[in-house]
């Protein structure tokens, strides 16, 4: 299976079993509903989304089978993945995990290597390593195309961020 890390249990909520999770995914629309499976922990125990909710920052859901917080107690601190083939995306379509190791090329040069990816308050923003490391906004401004056939993301003006 190819697994995507998509977040973390962080804690409980209330008493019939229902999970707190701190995620950035980008594609939480696909992933956070109803009978959707999810992989929790290091050994990747098959789990069943139940319900879904949004709670202040929160991703919050239950499991099917589970209605008690002592059920879930367990799941506390551990990370939670999903299999990558279950989220049936298009041909163009892509997680932001899927950057990492692309290619970054302007003017038919390359410039650097995406090595990571953060969240901001209003972007995503691409880790480069180059030269120097810097930061690509994953917005129309910079990115042309995200070509994953050739491993390449093709930049307009990203030079400009270099400093």
């Amino acid at each position: 299976m190819n697994y995507i890390y998509i977040g973390k249990i962080v804690n409980t909520h209330g008493i019939k079993g229902e999970l707190r999770l701190l995620s950035d995914f980008d594609k939480k629309e696909l992933v956070f509903k109803k009978d959707f499976n999810i992989y929790i922990g290091n050994n990747y125990i098959k789990e069943t989304i139940n319900s879904y909710r949004h709670h202040k920052m929160f991703d919050m859901i239950t499991l099917k089978g589970y209605d008690n917080i002592n059920e879930v107690l367990k799941y506390k601190d551990n990370n939670v993945y999903i299999n990558r083939d279950d989220l049936n995306l298009n041909n163009n379509d892509y997680v932001l995990e899927d950057l990492i190791n692309l290619n970054i090329k302007e003017d038919n040069e390359i410039i650097g290597k995406v090595i990571d990816y953060v969240n901001n308050s209003n972007n995503v923003l691409l880790v480069v390593l180059g030269t120097k490391k810097f930061y690509i906004p994953l917005v129309s401004e910079y990115i042309i195309k995200v070509d994953l056939n050739n491993n390449e993301i093709i930049t307009k003006n990203v030079k400009d961020l270099i400093i």
